[in-house]
């Protein structure tokens, strides 16, 4: 193996060509169409969220057997994401890109054909293990394409991917569900998969470094870290079980999410020890030595949270309490997939410009704002007050998120890139269930909490009360019905609104918690650190001379 980005030590810090996807072609041309199997993945996260109630009418099972759909398929994209990058340097990077998206396209056409449940998990299941691959070797293909001075802009292009697809994921469903069935909504992905594999096979570059550092990884034998796989696949499936289920099966009352939050806990620090005295790790567990992508990591995490969790909860509120068909909650999050449209692009372009640290404090801030402005909501938001708090958050993500993927890379060896992309999507994807299984968790139990209070004011001795339930039985007795039957009516017609109310305050409350998550973690920004003077110069400047010099943090 040959060249500084081949080897350890500082060269492995300077960017050169010779690991690059693009060969002859422009890297932008890389970067949008290896995007595009990334945005089916993502959005295939998302958009079945909206459709489980038709799933499971259709295939005569009950809505809580169909959240299987969703787990069986985390699970699987969980298991495979840690081993990304060991696949992809043994097979090739390419071709392991292109069997990930061959698995993922053919899966999605027999999910779209499942004719029961236990075919459609099967399937979903073979479709998490193909989509699991493509967020971290998209990432490594990216960092190798693009010189540090354009990682920004490049990482834009990717940032579409990860934050429009959710964002857009439940209007899509919600109008494909509504309007033809919930089988589209994975026949769709069937001629965007075979669209982005005959880009792929014609376009992207296996980079003749990466084949002969292929060459000698099989010369020499072929080592799997077996223990570490099987360790943190276990681990991750574990905890995958107990966030997407713990609030069906009531948290630590079920033995299930009992057991499975133990083996959780066991696999992932047994993990992390194994990692460091392993001879060849699965995964690179000293890159946390670095304070960048220690921090980048930790924060991208806490941005799957805020994402994925208000991604699917915004939805839930508007079901639940505002009485939203599955389309017109989609639509409310319309203006925010507009509006990350537009941030996305000048986020990238602004981050070669400017200091990243200031894009990410003003990041925070307008997603703080979006949040507070969320907690605000009452039974009577309109649907305007709805798109524009969420419009907010999303002008927001994109200035946090793009210039953060480029802090985090600071520092890490070429040669390594691969190891970091893996460790940043399972930071995503586990921040993304963290996110959902808290709200979810707060949710419940802040409903309980309200719900009791304003029971007890529904009794005989409160004036208010009695006075209501007169009133509503007087009308509706003008309207014909008698009066046992009126005031019977008036009680129940009372109590209906008090568990809305207490809904939607329950709902104010866990808006008002990611709130303060936000401001808590803001802080550590502050750690990061600014790259060095050299970082991005030399070969990489030769290989881009239009480039913007990388500014301080």
């Amino acid at each position: 193996m040959a060249g500084p980005s081949a080897q350890g030590g500082r060269g492995a810090h300077v960017w050169t060509s010779a690991r690059s996807a693009a060969g002859r072609h422009s890297p932008w041309l890389i970067a949008t169409i290896i995007s595009i199997s990334a945005f089916m993945e993502v959005l295939d996260t998302a958009i079945a969220n909206v459709s489980l109630q038709h799933i499971a009418g259709s295939l005569a099972v009950s809505y809580d057997e169909s959240t299987w759909v969703l787990t069986s398929y985390l699970i699987a994209n969980a298991v495979v994401v840690p081993a990304s990058s060991w696949l992809s340097n043994v097979v090739g990077r390419k071709r392991y890109y292109m069997v990930s998206v061959g698995l993922f396209t053919i899966s999605s056409l027999l999910c779209g054909f499942a004719p029961s449940l236990t075919f459609l998990i099967t399937a979903r299941v073979a479709q998490g293990i193909g989509g699991g691959g493509l967020a971290p070797v998209t990432q490594a293909m990216l960092v190798d394409s693009f010189p540090p001075q354009s990682r920004g802009k490049a990482m834009s292009v990717y940032g579409m991917t990860v934050i429009l697809a959710p964002m857009l994921g439940p209007l899509l469903g919600g109008y494909i569900t509504d309007h033809f069935s919930w089988h589209w909504i994975f026949f769709i992905n069937v001629p965007i998969g075979f669209l982005s594999l005959s880009l792929v096979q014609r376009y992207v570059d296996e980079p003749p470094l990466l084949v002969e550092e292929r060459k000698a990884r099989w010369r020499q034998g072929i080592r799997f870290d077996v223990l570490g796989a099987s360790l943190i696949a276990l681990g991750l499936a574990a905890l995958e079980v107990m966030t997407d289920r713990g609030v069906v099966d009531d948290w630590f009352a079920s033995p299930v999410i009992r057991t499975a939050a133990i083996v959780s806990g066991v696999c992932i620090v047994g993990f992390v020890v194994w990692e460091l005295f392993a001879r060849e790790p699965l995964l690179e567990i000293r890159l946390f030595k670095n304070r960048n992508f220690a921090i980048g990591v930790l924060i991208i995490m806490v941005i799957g949270v805020i994402l994925f969790g208000t991604t699917q909860f915004l939805p839930q509120f508007l079901q639940e309490v505002m009485h939203y068909t599955s389309e017109r909650a989609g639509l409310a999050l319309t203006l925010g997939g507009m509006t990350t449209m537009v941030s996305m692009p000048l986020a990238g372009m602004l981050s070669g410009r400017t200091r990243p640290r200031n894009m990410m404090w003003g990041a925070f801030a307008v997603i703080g704002v979006s949040l507070w402005m969320m907690s605000h909501f009452a039974v009577t938001v309109t649907f305007d007050q709805v798109a524009y708090a969420r419009a907010w958050q999303s002008a927001g993500i994109p200035f946090l998120f793009v210039p953060l993927m480029t802090a985090a890379y600071v520092g890490v060896p070429a040669n390594r890139t691969g190891n970091a992309a893996a460790m940043i999507a399972v930071a995503r994807n586990v921040g993304g269930s963290i996110g959902i299984a808290m709200v979810q968790a707060l949710l419940a139990r802040r409903e309980q909490f309200h719900q009791e209070r304003l029971v007890s004011r529904l009794q005989p001795l409160n004036a208010s009360y009695m006075h209501a339930v007169h009133a509503l039985t007087r009308l509706l007795m003008s309207r014909g019905a008698a009066p046992a039957a009126a005031s019977s009516i008036a009680v129940g017609q009372i109590y209906v609104w008090m568990q809305r109310q207490a809904m939607m305050m329950s709902f104010d409350d866990v808006f008002w918690a990611l709130m303060v998550f936000v401001i808590v973690i803001a802080p550590l920004l502050l750690l990061l650190r600014p790259p060095p003077a050299h970082h991005g110069h030399g070969a990489a400047a030769a290989d881009d001379s239009n480039a913007v010099a990388e500014v301080p943090l």
